[in-house]
């Protein structure tokens, strides 16, 4: 069964509407907040642990190889993301299937809480990452995009799904961000997260000073 979902993306074409169903619409005004609806938002709350896919989430899902090095771009504001996350107390890790020099990098420059790059069930991954921290599935925040995120969206407090997800991880996700990945939709929910939380008003305000 899918959950009830936050869907933001641009106006479908009729075709569009006939294959996927109606679409949600977006935010038109500059200084409105991202308007998640009531139950949503109370499940933000209780977020404590935010993790994430990293191909096709945190980046486009392109991997460019060559003369024995990798390459993959990152989204700057992905990454400001993240770090605010963490500076307002919130745990931030990264769960993949694919081992990656490159990953490990952004990793280590973001500091991120948690890396797993390890080939097999990312349930587990989660379930290791909680038994160190104390964390339950409530309190966990999950980016996904494809077949091997579906087992830790169907658990996670909050389920989101990037706009460039599979049908199947959309149909679990609480919310589907309008970015795609690679393109700032994990930025997107970190804002919704700290929103959530009644902290984003403070960071705008410690950097506008």
């Amino acid at each position: 069964m899918s959950r009830s979902k936050t869907h933001l993306a641009p106006p479908a074409t009729a075709h569009a509407k006939a294959k996927r169903g109606p679409v949600r619409t977006q935010h038109a005004t500059r200084n409105t907040q991202h308007a998640s609806p009531p139950a949503l938002r109370a499940k933000l709350r209780k977020i404590t642990l935010f993790l994430c896919d990293v191909d096709g989430v945190l980046t486009n899902g392109t991997v460019l190889l060559g003369d024995g090095k990798e390459y993959k771009s990152f989204n700057i504001q992905d990454g400001l993301g993240l770090l605010l996350l963490k500076r307002n107390g919130i745990k931030v890790g990264w769960v993949s299937n694919r081992p990656s020099q490159v990953t490990q990098q952004r990793a280590e420059e973001l500091r991120i809480d948690f890396l797993h790059q390890e080939n097999g069930s990312k349930v587990a991954a989660v379930e290791a990452i909680l038994s160190r921290t104390g964390f339950a599935w409530e309190q966990v925040c999950f980016m996904g995009d494809d077949v091997v995120d579906l087992g830790v969206l169907k658990r996670a407090g909050v389920a989101i799904a990037v706009a460039n997800a599979i049908d199947e991880a959309k149909d679990l996700a609480d919310y589907v961000t309008r970015a795609e990945g690679g393109h700032g939709a994990v930025r997107e929910t970190a804002r919704l997260i700290l929103e959530a939380q009644e902290k984003w008003v403070r960071v705008i305000s410690e950097h506008s000073a």
